[in-house]
């Protein structure tokens, strides 16, 4: 008969709870940053939603469904490319929730198209909202994290910062500047508290894929290992991970989730 392993005293069984944490999520009104939102909330934290203007009534929903799981949570709807407009939502956040113990930069879009008959409209427009925003946003929280001696940043980054794309030369320079804004941040708060981390998703099914050629996806799907498309839960598990207390000792580090398109 089998016996049961005998438990020491001094085991300490790895913790995922958020409870009394307080997290921001960007871009959290749909796709990853709705799983990130939801998963944090289930994990036990307050979590307020940031979203563009357009996304507000989605922000609102995630914002009630949160709620039901009984978290404090408020909508923040702003175009994060707007240095000044980023300044007040952040005061808004911090009136509202007094600190931020967890910050996830998720919000993002693209502009994609040839290199050659890009326009620096396109470029500007992706790597202010998609890179330039994360330092506005993640200065106005991440020296209250050091201040208190614990805090996690986890940025999205992509596959695409990783091995590139073709006609996606601004939204790779975004996500690849991420990476490294994510090391140096993670070197400069490593002493304080403070983890700093990206996930590096491939493609998952979210609305950023709905005007793919289905060609295109095809070819996807193919050079995909595991078949299939990402699941936006897939990476919100992994920022949980992250964010969790269990993973002090992870920082600096660039988390591929991608089905095995990239290795």
């Amino acid at each position: 008969m089998a016996v049961a392993p005998q438990l020491t005293s001094d085991v300490v069984f790895p913790s995922f709870s958020l409870l009394g944490k307080k997290a921001f999520v960007t871009g959290g009104s749909r796709g990853i940053g709705r799983a990130c939102a939801l998963t944090l909330a289930a994990a036990g934290a307050d979590v307020a939603v940031g979203s563009s203007p357009s996304g507000v009534d989605a922000a609102e929903g995630v914002c009630r469904e949160i709620r039901e799981m009984g978290r404090q949570s408020e909508a923040y709807a702003v175009d994060v490319a707007a240095h000044d407009d980023v300044a007040t939502m952040c005061e808004k956040v911090m009136a509202d929730f007094e600190s931020i113990d967890v910050l996830i930069n998720n919000a993002g879009i693209t502009r994609d198209g040839l290199f050659r008959k890009m326009d620096r409209g396109a470029w500007d427009e992706v790597i202010s909202t998609n890179l330039s925003s994360v330092f506005d946003i993640t200065q106005r929280f991440i020296d209250g994290m050091a201040a208190r001696g614990w805090g996690r940043v986890i940025n999205i980054s992509s596959i695409v910062g990783r091995i590139g794309n073709f006609g996606q030369a601004n939204y790779a320079a975004a996500k690849a500047g991420l990476i490294g804004f994510t090391k140096t941040l993670a070197r400069e708060y490593a002493r304080k508290g403070v983890t700093v981390n990206a996930i590096a998703p491939g493609f998952v099914r979210t609305r950023m894929l709905d005007g793919v050629p289905d060609k295109a996806m095809q070819f996807v799907l193919d050079t995909t290992p595991v078949g299939r498309l990402g699941d936006p839960m897939e990476i919100a598990a992994s920022a949980l991970y992250l964010a969790s207390p269990i993973a002090g000792f992870v920082t600096g580090h660039v988390l591929d989730i991608n089905g095995g398109m990239a290795m």
